[in-house]
């Protein structure tokens, strides 16, 4: 793994994984969208992750982030201090700067180095460098609400039931997609709603509140999923105004559901 101030590895979160253990502190610099989503992989699975700044291209940076999985997790970094991400081109290599190494990270097939260097003038001079860049640079804007909070209101303003299956349903969809596979988190929430028999009312109340998406788009979505036959409503009076709708998944497609099933039927939706 380890040669001298070189580091090699079959992934960007095996590199990581031993950055992390030396270091208090990682400014990384234009990395690509595969280090991005590695990088947000190993801080939620490092119970004292460094603090960390990342300077990265605008483009790369929102392609990485429309994957809610990911978003959500540096969204939940943002927020506990951990992740700082501003927007900026640094460098034509990525780079890892600590306070006491500097490497270039490199992928090729399936294979991945950190090519650095130990030496203190030079990496004092990398790292004021690009700290210097990454203060005026702006602050990327994460527009996917922290997963902690997700989770948390789901479980308080819905029901622990919804939330079980949300989180049962989301771990089978990281495990049954490959690395590039999306899928749209109002289509998951739905569904899950569908199958707790939640109104739709309060699931895209929720939604809109939380900042997963808008009333609007639950809506739209829900539409979708209805005349794709994944799910149906049902009429719900109330005292004063319209009534509202009930979620129901509809039985002539979905019988017995499991969160696989209900993972597999979000991906292929997308």
């Amino acid at each position: 793994m380890a040669d001298g101030a070189n580091l090699h590895g079959e992934s960007f979160e095996e590199i990581l994984e031993t950055v992390f253990e030396s270091t208090d502190t990682l400014l990384l610099v234009d990395p690509t969208g595969e280090a991005l989503e590695a990088l947000t992989a190993v801080t939620s699975a490092s119970s004292a992750p460094p603090s960390i700044r990342v300077l990265a291209e605008a483009g790369v940076l929102k392609d990485v982030m429309d994957d809610f999985i990911v978003a959500s997790n540096a969204a939940d970094h943002v927020a506990s201090g951990t992740l700082s991400i501003r927007t900026g081109h640094g460098t034509d290599n990525a780079l890892a700067v600590t306070d006491a190494s500097a490497w270039a990270l490199v992928g090729v097939g399936d294979h991945v180095a950190a090519l650095g260097t130990e030496e203190s003038a030079f990496v004092e001079t990398v790292r004021n460098t690009y700290g210097s860049q990454w203060e005026r640079a702006e602050a990327f804007d994460l527009r996917t609400p922290p997963l902690s909070r997700v989770r948390r209101t789901l479980g308080e303003e819905i029901g622990q039931d919804v939330r079980a299956d949300f989180d049962a349903t989301l771990e089978a969809l990281q495990s049954a997609r490959d690395a590039t596979a999306e899928f749209d988190e109002v289509t998951l929430t739905l569904l899950v709603a569908a199958h707790n028999d939640v109104l739709l009312y309060d699931i895209s109340k929720w939604g809109e509140d939380t900042g997963i998406a808008s009333k609007a788009t639950f809506s739209r979505t829900k539409t979708t999923l209805e005349e794709e036959g994944l799910i149906r409503t049902e009429k719900v009076p109330i005292d004063v105004g319209r009534p509202r709708l009930r979620l129901k998944l509809a039985e002539e497609r979905f019988e017995s559901v499991t969160p696989a099933e209900l993972a597999a039927v979000t991906l292929n939706h997308t």
